[in-house]
């Protein structure tokens, strides 16, 4: 009798290789993975297109027409630190205040642009400042900065 597998007749281990082939025992998995592509393949193209779908719910907008943009008015301090408003000179303190008063009663709430000369006194400018927050003006912008840079 001849050993089989590295066994002699006695069922005994040897240390001699085996005389034959051995057989292979392992399943070959590559149809079975072939035939399982064709398969998820199929799955995915079958599956209806309304599935892929996700359902929202948008809001539905107004066709109201867009905010007209706001009222500019500028403000300016010349030199010798008299302001004008929209180009007229004020008379003083409470004329500004007047105007700031008047502007807190437009809608929308005007912009105010400040424009001072390099050689006014900072207090007539945070006079208008301190003015338009009283007043609750918020929307401020100051121009000409680029000539106080370094």
């Amino acid at each position: 009798m001849k050993p089989i597998m590295g066994f002699d007749s006695h069922q005994t281990p040897s240390l001699s290789p085996p005389e034959e082939d051995e057989l292979m025992m392992d399943i070959n998995t590559t149809p079975l993975i072939d035939v399982m592509l064709v398969l998820l393949i199929m799955l995915i193209i079958t599956i209806p297109a309304q599935l892929h779908a996700v359902n929202l719910d948008m809001p539905v907008t107004s066709a109201a027409p867009p905010p007209s943009p706001p009222q500019v008015i500028r403000i300016d301090i010349d030199a010798s630190s008299v302001i004008s408003w929209n180009g007229q000179a004020l008379v003083d303190r409470a004329a500004l205040q007047a105007q700031l008063a008047q502007a807190t009663l437009l809608q929308p709430q005007p912009e105010l642009h400040i424009r001072s000369h390099p050689q006014a006194k900072y207090e007539a400018t945070a006079a208008v400042l301190a003015g338009a927050q009283r007043q609750g003006l918020n929307k401020l912008g100051i121009l000409g900065t680029e000539k106080f840079g370094n």
